[in-house]
């Protein structure tokens, strides 16, 4: 199997849904020997900054770690990765090709239209390849949610919780609590759970409900500068070093600490893709997410520049007014857009929104790259530009102009 028939294979198993539940999970799993018992695991759960806190944590726990993310920007294979590396396209397809023999026996003996899941077999092919490689540690990024999640059939040491938000509220729950007791569902009797100083009061109550006297409760902030831009991931980090130490059960020396923070990039996190204006792509999709990106646009104005100019676009089931409110303050203007997942919401829809927030002055321009290079022209060479609202968007923008954008569900 080459690699884009890997990814072939992949988007074609997107047909079979979203299905919750484990069994076929396990199944799939028996098939391939069981990898996930071949290596110790970090289980990474929460609203938002999970992705970031995996690479934190995978980087601060060495070279012989890895780790299993969602979701991918331009390939699948970025889920899975090896030390500081992406899995190579070759070991990737090979660990699909196993999976899809797997899935296939599984698929026999499922009942009616009952399938293995595409996040199943991304989830299994991650364990597989994990394992063949002999990592010591994963770092293991839940899906959707934690307790029906297909990467809860892992007994983790150490549980992160990143924060607790209103998302997904159709299949976790109306409140923060409910929310919370789906995400923590992943604690096993003697893992070991950090959370953040400023988890969310319901959600702080869960936990320690879950596992009393096994918290750790980590810093706001790492202490030092990171490579990864934006201020909201120096609380990521402190998460991730925090979750390292749990598992070594000892401190980390500063020095490592130090060189994993130089060198983690996370792509589609506040990342730089160009300077006269200076660019700014961020995946920031619900309104959690938005009020931390808000604080470091903020931050954007106090460095001499003039404008900054949000383009966004945002899919229909998200809270898009709660989202405007918390970026609108920060922008001088806004070029609403489209992205090439069919539940984007329209750029009219997102203009007339800003319009009724009382934001500042709109531009339609449906194509995500020339909204990007409109915006740019807006903001002029000492301003900068935000380019938010859907990781679909930020993909879009990373992907060259003109190549397909039928990507999977994130």
């Amino acid at each position: 199997m080459t690699n884009d028939a890997a990814e072939r294979w992949l988007l074609d198993r997107e047909l079979f849904g979203m299905r919750f539940g484990l069994d076929r999970m396990r199944r799939l799993l028996t098939a391939l020997g069981s990898p996930q018992e071949r290596f110790r695991k970090i289980h990474v759960v929460g609203t938002n900054g999970k992705s970031s806190t995996t690479r934190f944590a995978a980087a601060l726990l060495g070279p012989r770690s890895g780790a299993f993310l969602s979701p991918h920007l331009e390939s699948f294979r970025e889920r899975v990765r090896i030390g500081d590396e992406d899995v190579s396209p070759e070991d990737f397809s090979a660990a699909i090709a196993r999976v899809a023999r797997a899935a296939e026996m599984v698929d026999r003996t499922l009942e009616g239209d009952d399938r293995v899941t595409q996040f199943e077999a991304l989830t299994a092919a991650a364990y597989y390849e994990l394992a063949r490689q002999g990592v010591e540690v994963a770092v293991v990024e839940a899906g959707l949610g934690g307790r029906w999640d297909a990467t809860n059939v892992i007994d983790a040491e150490v549980v992160v919780l990143t924060n607790v938000g209103l998302e997904h509220t159709r299949w976790l729950g109306p409140t923060v609590r409910d929310i919370a007791k789906e995400k923590l569902a992943v604690v096993g009797p003697s893992a070991t759970l950090v959370v953040p100083s400023d988890l969310h009061p319901d959600a702080r109550e869960e936990a320690e409900r879950v596992a009393a006297g096994r918290i750790v409760v980590a810093p706001d902030d790492a202490g030092f500068q990171l490579g990864a831009g934006g201020g909201f991931q120096q609380g990521n980090f402190a998460l991730a070093r925090a979750a390292a130490e749990a598992l070594r059960g000892e401190r980390l020396r500063e020095e490592e600490a130090l060189a994993a923070a130089a060198l983690v990039r996370v792509p589609g996190r506040f990342q730089v893709v160009g300077e006269r204006p200076l660019t700014i792509l961020d995946g920031a999709h619900n309104p959690s997410g938005m009020q931390a990106l808000a604080r470091s646009a903020a931050a954007l104005r106090t460095h001499s520049l003039t404008d900054v100019v949000v383009v966004l676009s945002v899919l229909d089931d998200k809270d898009v007014s709660e989202m405007l409110r918390a970026i609108l303050p920060h922008a001088t203007e806004v070029v609403a857009t489209s992205n090439a997942n069919p539940r984007a919401l329209s750029p009219a829809t997102i203009a007339s929104l800003t319009e009724q927030l009382g934001g500042p002055p709109t531009t339609i321009e449906p194509d995500p790259h020339k909204a990007l290079d409109r915006a740019r022209t807006i903001a002029g060479p000492d301003g900068a530009v935000l380019a938010t609202g859907s990781i679909y968007l930020v993909a879009d923008l990373l992907r060259p102009v003109g190549q397909s954008g039928r990507r999977s569900r994130l």
